[in-house]
Formats: structure tokens, sequence, C-alpha cells
């Protein structure tokens, strides 16, 4: 598939801006059992220990951390929907972004800055301060003017390439859930209610 100019990117981004700021929905779940490999779920169980079920980000060294460990601020990659759909172009190649979960939410630093709690199905998932920019495999996969849109100024302004976030509270996320932001106190509230409800935070 031929890849978007810089041009033809920008002719998208009315459309990536209109996105919510609140109460947007998931779109898209995906696991990467392995390196390379996408696998979409209809059910993702999201957990503060593991991530998402089945995704390798626990088996994953990081350089971002003095031992190399698994980074405990990027357990989960969160994408704009709309924006994975442009650099795509096919909506069956947005998981080739390597994201977990795409949402149809406004997900640049002024809506949603470090510290930002999100109600995602019944779980909670907390905005870290963990850079995502784009990479050679996103080069590799979207052309090299996507490359350099999401890493541009208005790139990350809009936050384009995605945030990293971590587990709050357990539980699980389906596509067409609506996730929205919580004040602590809410999330506090949320994470007791399902603690009632049997869920393990």
């Amino acid at each position: 598939m031929d890849h978007l100019s810089t041009a033809e990117l920008e002719v998208g981004l009315d459309d990536v801006r209109e996105s919510p700021s609140d109460g947007g929905k998931v779109e898209l779940i995906v696991s990467r059992p392995a390196v390379g490999e996408r696998q979409v779920l209809e059910e993702g169980m999201l957990d503060g220990a593991t991530g998402l079920a089945g995704d390798s980000w626990h088996t994953r060294g990081s350089t971002r951390t003095a031992d190399g460990s698994p980074h405990p601020g990027m357990q989960l990659t969160v994408m704009n929907s709309r924006a994975a759909l442009l650099v795509a172009r096919d909506p069956d190649r947005r998981m080739l972004a390597g994201d977990q979960l795409y949402v149809d939410l406004d997900p640049s630093p002024v809506n949603l800055p470090p510290g930002t709690r999100l109600a995602v199905g019944s779980a909670v998932i907390e905005v870290t301060d963990q850079p995502h920019l784009g990479c050679a495999k996103f080069a590799a996969r979207f052309g090299k003017d996507a490359w350099r849109f999401v890493n541009s100024k208005v790139g990350r302004e809009l936050r384009l390439r995605g945030l990293n976030a971590r587990v709050i509270v357990a539980g699980t996320v389906r596509p067409g859930d609506v996730i929205q932001k919580l004040a602590d106190t809410a999330a506090d509230d949320h994470r007791r209610k399902l603690r009632g409800a049997g869920w393990r935070a």
C-alpha cells in the first residue's frame, strides 16, 4: 500500500482534532504475544502486574529502567483511532502501529496530562509521563513522512503517536466501551466498587 505524503497527512488533521475530549469510545484492542505478532481481542483483561493479558509487555526489557526490566510506566500504549487510521489508511492495518488500545479520544497532553486517570470498561488506567514516539518500525510500516509527522511539533502537541499508561484498577475492556476521565476521588470510588464486586485492584 502506498504511504501518504506529509501534505496528505495534514489534510486529515481536522478529523483527528474533532476527537472527543471525554466520553470517547474504545475502537480496537490488540495484544502483542511476541515481537511482530498481533492479536485482535474481543475482550481484554487489564491487570496491574502484567498489563494486558496475553501481551508481552511484562517479558520485554526497557532501556529506560536501570536494570533493563519492563518499565511500569509503559504497560499500555494508547493511540487515537483516527490518527491510526490516518497513517494506516486501512482499518485492518491500524494494529501495525503496535499499540494495545485504539480509542476515539483526544490524547493530547493538554487534555490528558500525566496523572490523568481514565475509566475504560471496568478498569482504570493512568496516563504516565513516558514519551511515546514513532520509531524505525513505524516508518517501515507507514512511511517516513508519517514517522516525521507524528514526531513533529504538531504531532507531539496532539500526541499523534499515542501515550503510555499503566493499570490502576484491574478489569475488562471491550470494543465499544466508553473511556472517560476520572477525578482522583472518582477513581477511588470506582476501585472500591469493583473490589466489592470481586475485582482485584
